[in-house]
């Protein structure tokens, strides 16, 4: 009779793997692919970041270098924002993520939220309202 080996793998071993295939993606597809300065102008998205003082900011400056447009930055906090706004003077400024949708909504395809937990989800429901894409890292439900 044959017996049938167990695979079972622990978590660390997990990671391990789950980490290496995601490194060789990332190196066989920046090798692949000629990256951002490669995108038409017909795929770069017009991406708005809101809440960019903090995490929000390190979010938001992703999308550059993935060649998308910064068009409108959102922060309550104008000092604590400050430094995120100086490295995107084009883009217009607000503090009341509603008016941002109400101004530019059409302007914008996308949207990087970086607020605190208890506010993330109402405005990832209202961007989806509008029909925006949404980044956000943090949770957006409780369960």
């Amino acid at each position: 009779m044959k017996r049938h080996r167990s695979h079972k793998i622990n978590r660390r071993q997990f990671l391990q793997r789950a980490g290496s295939g995601v490194a060789r993606f990332n190196i066989l597809s920046g090798n692949l692919l000629s990256g951002a300065e490669s995108l038409s102008q017909n795929v770069k998205l017009h991406v708005a970041g809101i809440g960019i003082g903090s995490r929000g900011g390190a979010d938001v400056g992703e999308a550059p270098g993935l060649g998308h447009n910064i068009v409108a930055l959102c922060d309550m906090d104008e000092k604590y924002a400050g430094k995120e706004f100086a490295n995107y003077p084009e883009a217009k400024r607000f503090k009341d993520y509603r008016v941002r949708f109400d101004k530019m909504g059409t302007e914008i395809e996308a949207v990087v939220i970086g607020t605190p937990d208890h506010t993330n989800a109402v405005i990832a429901k209202e961007a989806m309202r509008h029909g925006k894409h949404v980044y956000c890292e943090k949770p957006l439900a409780q369960s």
